[in-house]
């Protein structure tokens, strides 16, 4: 069976992407008002203004939409092809004016992320894909890491996570950890080679994570959830357990230690 050609959505995502710049010409980073939603998550008048950006740019008859900043309409569930986008994944680095936030698009085909973009306008970097196509970084092919040993591995972490102890455990492991916002801009970094790994085990949103591992996948590299299985989009309620990704010959060592992580022994290292 030949693989579909996704020129089209490509394209789309790249016009989208595009047309973000000139809101984020609008904002500074560092110097923003926020408000904050149950849950204590911050919203600025940024995310609002590239959600309705990316609908416009984005959304076509017979498709459906999910989006952080929009209310969620479940006919969605009916479509075979949804947008699964964050408008501004990193809010809270973007209020702060650290460089760590993204424009995330996922298109989603039949419950499988085939296709994403993702934007960091603090860097002006641009990771755009599809499992068609690949992956390009800032407009050059690009490809998962092909690290083999997880000791000598670079492996992302959460900002946020690390901050609240939840990192603790690998505090004394062989490989290194780098803490850094949003979570669709670390599986970005790891689509391009740029890191060999990220893994988040606690709950996230569906536009946290649809477009980096549309990139990682189409990259060549792996992504499963907590469970070891297939990330699945478009479901009813869309939040995951966690998640793991990074280069494809990481994914035996790394699926061991989140299991260890897990399920702890009591003289369990964790190296």
């Amino acid at each position: 069976m030949s693989t579909p050609s996704y020129d089209e959505i490509l394209q789309r995502i790249q016009s989208a992407l595009d047309a973000t710049r000139p809101v984020f010409d609008r904002f500074t980073p560092g110097a923003i008002v926020a408000e904050y939603k149950t849950g204590h998550d911050p919203v600025t008048e940024a995310d609002k203004a590239l959600d309705v950006v990316l609908r416009n740019e984005l959304l076509r008859d017979g498709e459906g939409w999910l989006s952080e900043e929009s209310a969620d309409d479940l006919v969605r569930l009916e479509k075979k092809q949804v947008w699964v986008v964050d408008p501004l994944d990193g809010t809270r680095e973007f209020v702060a004016g650290i460089p760590e936030f993204c424009v995330s698009i996922a298109y989603v085909e039949n419950g499988r992320a085939v296709a994403g973009g993702i934007f960091n306008p603090a860097t002006d970097e641009v990771f755009i894909g599809s499992w068609a196509d690949g992956v390009t970084y800032n407009g050059k092919p690009a490809q998962a890491s092909q690290q083999t040993k997880l000791k000598d591995a670079v492996i992302l972490a959460s900002r946020s996570e690390s901050k609240r102890g939840e990192w603790t455990q690998f505090e004394n492991a062989e490989f290194t950890v780098k803490p850094m916002g949003s979570v669709a801009y670390k599986l970005a970094l790891v689509s391009a080679g740029l890191a060999d790994a990220t893994f988040t085990l606690t709950p996230k949103h569906e536009w946290d994570v649809a477009a980096g591992a549309a990139l990682v996948e189409s990259a060549g590299g792996f992504v499963a959830t907590l469970q070891d299985t297939a990330l699945l989009c478009n479901q009813k309620f869309p939040k995951i357990s966690g998640l793991v990704a990074g280069g494809p010959f990481l994914k035996d060592d790394l699926t061991a230690l989140i299991r260890q992580a897990q399920n702890p022994s009591p003289s369990a290292t964790l190296r």
